[in-house]
């Protein structure tokens, strides 16, 4: 594979960019990922994956819109949570770092990444599915980082069944509704003390919400939950002055989808969208970047589709 301007694989990326601003045809922009037929371990690492995931390592540039914010992002060790911590670092947050214990290797590179960028890193490993473990991220961020400007609910969990719903047992159903829900609804009533007007919070939902796949049945119904959750959310927060959005990603490219999609489904991860490839977290990133910035101050309830043309709102 051909290395880039920065001394790393290109990963299939156009290395004629100098940075996420620069121009470019969004179709050629990256190449389809290589193996994406391969199927690895859940929770899935980076490293397992034979095409590892753009999260913006060497394209993203900040220009100061979150100096000296402080922020908690669940599911912060790779993929789009990845992603999302390198650009707030750029920007100039401090990030607290939420994963499983299990995704050590990655969080401690997330951690490295944001580090490099010169912003604090809090370490965080835990499963978020327990509601005292919710508390311990909460008062560790407010300890560690001195308070919360920006909580990123991003952390969650799928496994497709091709048999749609007879096939989903009541453990998977149970696993998806802690993760995806529970643990939002937890961390946010516990950092909502802790929010001070101008404060946000932004939650990861999908395309799924509108547009449910049968074999991702309980994710879809989690995703459209989210969303509802969002907009009632911001309508009893706004007079507080505090955001509440969420981002609406398609069909990206993370170490979640070789460790949870069978195949025959995640071999064409993408190639149906109208921009014809899936998306690399470095171009979700953006999104939240901008929710989290006082750019979005007059936006509050609204979902971002990032999902190259595919709609969820």
């Amino acid at each position: 594979m051909t290395p880039g301007p920065f001394g790393r694989p290109a990963n299939g990326y156009d290395w004629g960019m100098t940075d996420q601003t620069q121009q470019a045809d969004p179709t050629e922009q990256y190449d389809q990922p290589e193996g994406t037929d391969d199927q690895i371990v859940h929770p899935g690492l980076t490293s397992d994956m034979t095409d590892e995931p753009d999260h913006g390592e060497e394209s993203y540039r900040g220009s100061d819109r979150l100096t000296g914010k402080r922020a908690v992002i669940t599911g912060g060790d790779s993929g789009i949570g990845r992603a999302v911590a390198i650009a707030f670092a750029r920007e100039g947050a401090d990030v607290l770092l939420s994963y499983l214990p299990e995704e050590e290797e990655d969080g401690a590179e997330t951690a490295r990444l944001v580090e490099a960028a010169g912003r604090k890193a809090v370490r965080f490993p835990g499963d978020i599915r327990d509601e005292d473990t919710c508390q311990q991220l909460i008062d560790t961020a407010v300890s560690e980082l001195g308070g919360i400007d920006i909580l990123v609910n991003n952390a969650a969990y799928q496994m497709a069944q091709l048999g749609g719903i007879a096939d989903i047992t009541t453990e998977q159903f149970d696993r998806v509704l802690k993760t995806n829900l529970y643990a939002m609804f937890w961390l946010s009533k516990m950092a909502l003390p802790h929010l001070g007007a101008g404060s946000v919070i932004i939650n990861t939902s999908s395309v799924q919400a509108l547009s449910p796949s049968p074999e991702l049945l309980d994710y879809a119904t989690t995703k459209a939950g989210i969303v509802n959750f969002t907009k009632g959310l911001a309508l009893e927060l706004a007079e507080k002055g505090i955001r509440v959005n969420t981002v609406a990603p398609g069909p990206i490219w993370t170490p979640l989808i070789p460790a949870t999609m069978p195949t025959e489904r995640s071999e064409s991860h993408g190639e149906s969208t109208p921009v014809g490839r899936a998306g690399q977290p470095a171009e979700v990133a953006p999104a939240y970047v901008f929710f989290a910035s006082q750019e979005s101050s007059y936006i509050t309830g609204e979902i971002l589709t990032v999902a190259g043309g595919a709609q969820a709102s």
